[in-house]
């Protein structure tokens, strides 16, 4: 099957690089650009892609409120942000907006594709150099108070399972903490997610900062 991808950019050399890239590619295909986010959000609507590769930075509608409009929307397309600048405001902001993932736009033409492929897949994305900081960035600001009402339709396996994702734990990782197996693990991710309306683990991991299951590390 093709992934069907939108590139969203500014910039005409940069979305040309990035169609390029892609197309040359015979499992993915880039099916629309746009110069900006309502133009993003438009060619979400009408061409229904996979993955959307947004900027963050673009006139008339910015990438974050763009982002928010598409996981708002209900769409299926999943949104990649890339960015020049790396920056722990702009992740947060992508993440709680609704992204998928997050990569910085120096990326090698190999994760690039990779990256889209992940994306698709609903499987958790960012890049290596930033996920330590967004992370540190959620705990400093986790609410110090009781867990929302919308985390009492969780078992109490699933709850560990959240706090886990938001540790930054993968499937595996889980499943040998918790004495499970991975099949096992999959399962309570996905009701987790289907409880809580989150469209991937990405929002997992959101969830659990904001409901406070993870908390502060002390300096």
């Amino acid at each position: 099957m093709t992934l069907r991808v939108v590139v969203a950019d500014d910039q005409v050399l940069v979305r040309t690089g990035f169609r390029m890239i892609i197309d040359a590619r015979d499992d993915l295909e880039v099916v629309g650009e746009a110069s900006d986010g309502r133009e993003a959000v438009r060619l979400t609507r009408e061409l229904a892609p996979d993955v959307v590769l947004m900027d963050v930075r673009m006139p008339v509608v910015d990438g974050i409120e763009a982002t928010r409009e598409i996981a708002e929307s209900g769409s299926g397309a999943r949104v990649l942000v890339l960015t020049t600048w790396d920056v722990d405001a702009h992740v947060v902001a992508a993440l709680r907006a609704g992204a998928s993932g997050f990569l910085l736009k120096d990326i090698r033409p190999a994760e690039l594709v990779d990256a889209i492929r992940v994306t698709a897949r609903g499987d958790a994305l960012l890049a290596p150099t930033v996920l330590s900081r967004v992370l540190d960035r959620f705990l400093r600001t986790a609410p110090d108070q009781a867990p929302p009402p919308s985390l009492e339709s969780l078992s109490g396996r699933e709850r560990e399972v959240l706090t886990l994702i938001g540790q930054a734990l993968s499937n595996a990782e889980i499943a040998e903490r918790l004495r499970l197996s991975e099949a096992t693990v999959k399962n309570h991710v996905t009701a987790v997610l289907r409880k809580l309306g989150l469209r991937d683990r990405v929002q997992a991991v959101v969830a659990a900062y904001d409901h406070g299951l993870v908390r502060a590390r002390r300096p």
